[in-house]
């Protein structure tokens, strides 16, 4: 079991004006819950933490207070809570525990290995569970809980009852629970090309052409219409002479 150290010191006030205060010094308002004890408001230095934060990497671990009194807690990050803008460390709250007594404490998962279903299948690798809760005494807590996919294939699936058994830890989470899934690749859509696609159309032009020729059809009808128009519209002057009538006789000469 690893222990990393914090220095922490007490503070009176609480409240957001309080809390402001101590982040213009550079501290972060901090709480220490305790099962035996009651909680006690803290103040940790910005770089300190930061620091602190750095070599821990993402592992669990255990933190040591040293507070200004001399005393000594033994503890873990329970919540770390930072400004969505600014990204600064805005407080933390810290769970105190005994070596002799069992805690729950939330643990990271690392994957291990290249998978069968994705090395070889072309499979996508989905990680279902990124973190589960454990409990152990402090001498057990492990910094990861390490998942061998090597052999994992295409549709198969990894549950917590399939993990490796820790010494002294156990699963808190559901035994069904998936923790790593190797699905198959999504199937690739065929785009219709070009031509696929203009052939319906030009079909459509195709069926459009009759109906083009029968209105073509209705043009000499048009024709027969103005020409059956025409004698009409020439009678109106005065009737013609009738074909084949005599003219009128001259006049007898002197």
């Amino acid at each position: 079991m690893q222990k990393f150290q914090l220095t922490v010191t007490s503070r009176t006030g609480t409240g957001r004006s309080a809390s402001r205060r101590l982040r213009k010094a550079e501290k972060i308002p901090a709480i220490l819950y305790g099962k035996h004890t009651s909680p006690e408001t803290l103040a940790v230095a910005a770089p300190e933490f930061v620091k602190l934060l750095k070599e821990i990497s993402g592992r669990a671990a255990l933190i040591e207070l040293k507070r200004d009194a001399g005393t000594t807690a033994l503890s873990f990050l329970q919540e770390v809570q930072r400004d969505p803008i600014t990204d600064k460390y805005l407080h933390l709250d810290l769970q105190e525990v005994k070596e002799n007594e069992k805690m729950i404490i939330s643990v990271r998962l690392s994957v291990i290995g290249e998978a069968y279903g994705v090395k070889t299948e072309g499979g996508i690798l989905e990680t279902a569970s990124h973190r589960l809760r454990i409990r152990c005494l402090p001498k057990d807590l492990p910094a990861f809980i390490e998942v061998d996919i090597t052999e994992l294939k295409v549709g198969e699936t990894i549950h917590i009852s399939e993990l490796k058994p820790l010494p002294g830890v156990e699963y808190m989470d559901d035994k069904n629970q998936a923790v790593v899934i190797c699905v198959a690749p999504p199937e690739e859509e065929v785009a219709a090309t070009p031509d696929a696609a203009a052939a319906p159309a030009a079909g459509a032009a195709g069926a459009a052409a009759p109906a083009a020729g029968a209105a073509g059809a209705a043009a000499p009808a048009a024709g027969a219409a103005g020409a059956a128009a025409a004698p009409a519209a020439g009678a109106k002057p005065g009737a013609a002479p009738a074909a084949g009538a005599k003219p009128a006789a001259a006049p007898a000469k002197k």
